[in-house]
């Protein structure tokens, strides 16, 4: 059998639901799931506890069905790939041809998707845009040469697939050999369960999109606002907020209260365990699988030595936590000494957190760290300069301590307001550019489109930071070194030295009350495609309207981030872009036919943050 030892389930009565939703070593897929036989060539890599079957080799057939699982005493199904979750990690060398058969199994049409991997768009896996999906009963062949190496993963992109279970690792060996030198080599592959029905889930968010949002604004935190800074100003900064409809804490459309978090398809009871041997230099291939979660993540004791990221190399970096969301990819050193060390993935929202363990044999762990307290919206995330002049009564967080690092809140942003009262001075300014080279430096003053102003939006930044120093919202100041984009810098630079020849300006919309996403204001399906020529040099700007960050994925091409003066810092497939925040990298449309574009919260990229991308 080509999958993890199940396991039996005991469930203890009386057991309260909070403990359910932080899972039970027990959890998992049940004994007795759907299996497929594992084919001759595959086998184990050398040195390499699995937290899944990795499968070597050229040809590979997957099978995609249904299989029993119990995370939280509550027994459900999960979509699984050949009988596995995570499903099998695979392992390809670059410059192979690849051909992966996927037969279906379910009752209703399947895919699958190679996340940031390089190829024909006819194989990219997004059905209604480069192919029809696998119908039930169907096999499809995926057949593609492997242009690049590092760390990828592979996900269905049909309905709520990949929150129920369907999604793998991709490990590709370069083929001139290996660059960064390791003794141990570990994927850790993050995820989020929920036991209710996904469609259950987004029809509770689009009635009231606060649902799962348990950490909502109190009564002994307006106590603690008006001794602080006294009666009047505690009122004015609640009626603020009350005022523009949105809610300081709404980082997260869910939270643990639906969610149990994974490592590896293990809750944080399983502990998931990685094997070392003292002395030994550790790689960590960190892949954020998530539905929904932004993960923060930490190995306390350790240092994080940050070698790759999106699966190319960047000059190695030492920080103490790093945060990434669904789609990224984090390839991390660490040379642990001890017996055991915690891996430590809290969410962003602060209700939970997924965990592991580094340990020089099984059974053993380490302490594992109280999830932090939650940290309020600042003003200054939610309205820039504006934000800042109202420092004397929100300070980020509701103790008052949430302090600032890396630049967050910098004069020159001002903004955002509720729908109708924005302050967009016209809201088709031209960009502040060099007269001698237009496009040099990225414009930084806003271009609302006309379709922003509609009951799909509830809210618009005129001037958004771009500073990309700034680690987020509950990471500032927490004594931690956090990573930032500003610390990412792809080794051999860009892949194209061209400048640009335009800019392309998408704004990143919603409106909470409707539970609607959007770019430009406009949901897919009501949009028409972004049409780039082929070959030509493009820069991309993404202007968060939003109070929540989003993940934004571009299928077929590389992003190359770049700083605000246009100066090129890293390679990307997924890049994070932070409430009021407005990010620009470069494409090269060298990739001809139909791509997506796409948010990847899962609910956010089905309520319409979708856009296509036509190279032509």
């Amino acid at each position: 059998m080509n999958m993890f030892v199940p396991h039996v389930l005991n469930v203890p009565l009386g057991l309260s639901r909070r403990r359910f939703v932080q899972g039970l070593a027990a959890g998992g897929v049940m004994l007795g799931a759907a299996a497929a036989s594992r084919p001759a060539w595959a086998s184990e890599a050398p040195q390499r506890v699995a937290a899944a079957p990795v499968l070597h080799g050229t040809e590979f057939d997957l099978v995609i069905a249904e299989s029993p699982v119990n995370f939280t005493g509550q027994p459900g199904m999960a979509t699984t790939i050949n009988g596995s979750l995570p499903a099998p990690t695979l392992r390809w060398r670059e410059g192979d041809t690849v051909i992966i058969r996927v037969t279906n199994k379910l009752r209703e049409h399947t895919s699958i998707h190679w996340h940031g991997i390089i190829l024909p768009y006819q194989m990219d896996g997004v059905p209604g845009i480069s192919f029809a999906g696998i119908a039930p009963g169907e096999t499809f062949t995926y057949r593609f040469k492997v242009e690049q190496s590092g760390t990828y993963w592979y996900h269905s992109h049909s309905g709520f697939q990949e929150l129920t279970g369907m999604y793998g690792a991709i490990v590709i060996d370069p083929a001139d050999g290996e660059t960064i030198k390791v003794q141990r080599d570990h994927v850790i592959h993050l995820s989020d369960w929920t036991d209710e029905d996904p469609m259950r889930v987004f029809a509770k968010l689009k009635v009231q999109s606060g649902y799962y949002n348990y950490n909502q604004p109190t009564a002994p935190q307006f106590l603690r606002d008006v001794a602080r800074s006294g009666m009047k100003s505690a009122l004015d900064k609640r009626a603020m907020w009350n005022q523009m409809r949105m809610n300081p804490t709404d980082l997260s459309d869910l939270s643990a209260s639906t969610l149990t978090f994974l490592m590896n398809g293990v809750t944080p009871a399983g502990n998931w365990t990685g094997l070392f041997k003292p002395g030994e230099r550790v790689r960590l291939r960190f892949i954020n699988g998530a539905g929904n979660t932004f993960y923060d993540v930490r190995i306390p004791g350790l240092k994080l030595k940050v070698v790759q990221v999106d699966g190319v190399n960047i000059e190695p970096v030492s920080v103490d936590e790093f945060r990434f969301g669904p789609g990224e990819t984090y390839d991390v050193v660490v040379e642990p000494r001890d017996d055991a060390y915690t891996v430590f993935a809290q969410t962003m929202d602060r209700t939970g957190h997924a965990r592991g363990t580094l340990a020089t044999r099984p059974g053993l762990s380490a302490p594992v760290p109280a999830v932090d307290a939650p940290v309020w919206l600042s003003m200054s995330d939610m309205m820039g300069a504006m934000g800042n002049s109202m420092a004397g009564m929100d300070h980020g967080s509701p103790s008052g301590h949430g302090g600032h690092s890396g630049g967050a809140g910098m004069a020159g942003m001002p903004g955002m307001m509720p729908g109708g009262m924005a302050m967009d001075h016209g809201g088709h300014a031209m960009p502040n550019m060099p007269a001698t080279n237009p496009l040099a430096v990225p414009s930084t003053r806003a271009r609302h489109a006309n379709t922003e102003y509609g009951p799909s939006t509830d809210a618009r930044v005129d001037m958004a930071r771009t500073n990309l120093d700034d680690p987020g919202v509950g990471l500032r100041g927490n004594g931690r070194r956090v990573l930032t984009l500003s610390d990412l810098h792809t080794i051999d630079g860009p892949l194209d030295d061209r400048g640009p020849e335009r800019e392309i300006e998408l704004h990143l919309t919603g409106n909470m009350e409707r539970y609607t996403w959007s770019l430009d204001g406009l949901e897919f399906g009501q949009s028409t495609p972004v049409f780039m020529k082929y070959g030509e040099r493009v820069r991309v700007i993404l202007h968060n309207d939003t109070m929540m960050t989003h993940p934004m994925h571009l299928h077929g091409m590389w992003s190359e981030l770049e700083n605000p003066d246009g100066s090129f810092l890293a390679r990307r497939h997924t890049i994070p872009v932070q409430p009021a925040q407005r990010v620009s990298f470069l494409v090269t449309a060298d990739a001809l036919g139909r791509w997506a574009w796409h948010c990847h919260l899962m609910f956010h990229m089905d309520a319409g943050m979708f856009r296509e991308v036509v190279v032509a």
